[in-house]
């Protein structure tokens, strides 16, 4: 994404690209609609990769989700502090992208009851691993032995 597009401050940028989203972690033979959104501020908890299910829920008064947008995903990507990029990159391109292949082709075969129900996942980095969790729960914090695994490699 070119400097000028981005409205991000100097000491920001973005993990991922669109490249890597949509070639490694949603193929091209993806048949499930994608909303892709790059944030301009972190999150506050870390997160720098979100994805969500947008279930079909109608509402009265116009105060619903369009129907164009239900059973599809919405994905976030939030900035990091430059120093980071480089290892929160790796971690993200390793560990997150192909959780969230899995979990977006679950999305697409899950049955109905699944389906009309919001769920999410998300990753953050923190500082030397990626960690991932379900439906706005806390993130799980895990030794330094079983987090460290993807920066061995």
């Amino acid at each position: 994404m070119s400097a000028r597009n981005r409205r991000l401050p100097r000491d920001l940028s973005w993990p991922l690209s669109p490249t890597d989203i949509h070639g490694r972690a949603l193929g091209a033979g993806r048949t499930i609609p994608v909303d892709l959104r790059f944030d301009v501020r972190p999150w506050s908890d870390g997160t720098l990769l979100h994805v969500e299910w947008i279930p079909p829920v109608p509402s009265n008064y116009g105060t619903g989700t369009h129907p164009r947008l239900w059973n599809s995903v919405r994905i976030h990507i939030a900035p990091i502090e430059d120093n980071c990029r480089g290892r929160a990159r790796l971690g993200l391109l390793t560990h997150a992208l192909p959780e969230l292949a899995a979990w977006t082709e679950a999305a697409r075969s899950a049955p109905e009851g699944w389906a009309l129900g919001s769920h999410s996942r998300s990753w953050r980095f923190d500082g030397s691993y990626v960690c991932c969790r379900d439906d706005y729960q806390p993130y799980q914090e895990t030794s330094d032995k079983a987090v460290l695994w993807w920066m061995s490699r």
